[in-house]
């Protein structure tokens, strides 16, 4: 639990265009122990002037279509949405979104995201995932002259990036300092010209360096 609000739950923000469709989120959240919801909107426009005043640790849209995300946002996000294209889920990865889900995913899995995202996991649904990877582009021999740049460390640090670990936690299972760790996140993201993690690990599932 978030130690910000006294452990009172993950506090959810949620953005719903469909009405039934927002008061049936907002029963779910109220009913799950783990959640808090400390405010629902309509829309995703007025999203960044209701996060200083409602402070949540998560945000939950479910929006169809789902307008474009203000990248100034650090709060992760999960999207419910239906049939999004690859081009729009790789910039939705790249803006902070952790999860997407299809609007017609079970409640059950809804919470498993919005838990994941608050520990900063990166999870798609399945046919998503497969929707993008079938849609990436075959790696240009730029791609490949770049990956080539990478050391095998780099390459395992990058992996790791993918499976949502922390400093402490990649420190911890390759036997280094959170020093070296946050180094060699540095050379990464500066070798892939990324400006996040989460970029760095979508140019590395296109590269073919990270496997699903």
């Amino acid at each position: 639990m978030s130690k910000r609000n006294g452990g009172s739950g993950i506090r959810v923000l949620l953005a719903a265009a469909s009405g039934v469709r927002r008061a049936g989120l907002e029963t779910l959240i109220r009913n799950t122990a783990a959640l808090t919801l400390v405010g629902s909107l309509q829309c995703t426009r007025s999203l960044a002037q209701h996060l200083r005043d409602l402070d949540p640790d998560v945000i939950l849209i479910d929006a169809e279509p789902v307008q474009s995300l203000d990248p100034a946002i650090s709060t992760p996000i999960v999207v419910l949405i239906d049939e999004p294209d690859a081009t729009w889920t790789a910039q939705a990865l790249r803006s902070g979104v952790k999860a997407i889900l299809p609007r017609d995913a079970d409640m059950e899995d809804v919470v498993a995201a919005l838990r994941a995202a608050y520990a900063g996991l990166v999870l798609l649904d399945h046919e998503i995932m497969q929707e993008l990877v079938a849609k990436i582009r075959t790696p240009s021999d730029q791609d490949n002259e770049v990956a080539d740049e990478l050391t095998p460390r780099e390459i395992e640090v990058l992996r790791m990036l993918a499976e949502g670990l922390g400093n402490r936690e990649m420190a911890a299972r390759m036997g280094i300092s959170d020093h070296t760790v946050k180094f060699h996140i540095s050379s990464i993201l500066d070798k892939l010209n990324a400006s996040s993690r989460t970029e760095a690990v979508t140019l590395g599932i296109r590269m073919g360096l990270i496997l699903l």
